[in-house]
């Protein structure tokens, strides 16, 4: 890497999604939309998990859990995203972007480890159904779920403390928000601890639960050939389709922006996969599990049933007509 002028760096500049400015409103209005409908979607995905008697399953712990960490991701970067999309000043102090590169890092690494978790769900429940529920419990998704939270953390913790010890010589960030890529890329000096960082310890946390959720569904396709009956073997389908997607979804943007090495980055195109990460994935993933999954559609008519029927008093009125249609 050629020589720069060393600066302190107190803030940084985000260039955004676009230089044009003539884009910049109809930006704001897609990310908005976008980011309204994932809180919503996530939002209603979590009352349904906790409020619906039949919902109250260790599977649906993990999914409420996953639509959190959705709702969590989105809001990390896309809010200041938006205001900066209209806004003459981009800039962000060096403290501010280091706690959010912290927490994106955190929470960007805790949704693989609840995909893996959610895995291990699938493949005791498909694999050994009848020792399920002496196995899989509330209390050991709790276990694993705080144990991924400690882990994911000290993580992300170590990231933001090596990032805080480089020097930088430029301070504009090509990217919406402070992320670890566009950050080493401003670096006088080649960064080279952390780059050996995220190919060993950042494979081991990231990655590893890709790979056990691999094991898992290699287990689960084995039993699932050796199934005689249809009906069996479609629910198994149903069940793992919807967690399939999402891992794909996730998995194929974080090794396309991050697994690679730095000569190859374009931060350019980086820029375009983690707008579809931080906001399109959280958007997707409570449609997917709301339209693939019987039991999280019977429940969300259930929920809607509930709620026409408490706004509705009088048998001839509109609404309870429409609570007719629902049901």
């Amino acid at each position: 890497m050629a020589t720069r002028n060393r600066t302190e760096v107190t803030e940084f500049v985000l260039l955004g999604l676009s230089s044009w400015p003539e884009m910049q409103p109809v930006i704001f209005g897609i990310v908005l939309a976008m980011y309204l409908v994932a809180l919503m979607g996530n939002a209603l995905l979590i009352i349904v998990a906790f409020s619906d008697p039949r919902l109250q399953t260790p599977m649906y712990f993990l999914l409420s859990q996953l639509s959190f960490i959705d709702m969590f991701l989105t809001t990390i970067t896309v809010p200041q995203m938006l205001v900066h999309t209209l806004s003459a000043s981009r800039t962000i102090s060096f403290n501010c972007c280091m706690i959010q590169l912290f927490f994106f890092m955190a929470v960007g690494s805790m949704e693989g480890h609840l995909l893996a978790a959610m895995a291990y769900d699938r493949y005791v429940a498909i694999c050994d159904p009848l020792r399920y529920s002496a196995i899989i419990s509330r209390n050991l998704c709790l276990r694993i779920t705080l144990t991924s939270w400690v882990v994911v953390s000290l993580n992300s913790l170590l990231y933001s403390v090596l990032v805080t010890r480089l020097t930088f010589c430029d301070n504009q960030v090509t990217h919406f928000f402070c992320d670890i890529t566009p950050l080493l890329k401003l670096s006088c000096t080649r960064p080279v601890v952390n780059e050996m960082l995220i190919f060993t310890e950042g494979v081991a946390v990231v990655v590893s639960p890709f790979f056990f959720i691999l094991g898992s569904y290699a287990h689960i396709g084995i039993a699932i050939v050796r199934m005689h009956s249809v009906s069996a073997l479609r629910k198994a389908l149903s069940t793992c389709s919807s967690h399939i997607l999402v891992v794909l979804l996730l998995y194929g943007s974080v090794i396309r922006m991050y697994l690679r090495p730095s000569s190859s980055y374009d931060l350019d195109q980086d820029r375009q996969v983690a707008i579809f990460y931080t906001v399109v994935t959280p958007m997707l993933n409570p449609l997917i599990y709301s339209l693939r999954n019987q039991e999280v559609k019977g429940a969300l008519r259930r929920l809607f049933r509930k709620l026409c029927i408490s706004e509705s008093f009088q048998p001839g009125s509109q609404v309870n007509r429409k609570c007719q249609h629902v049901s």
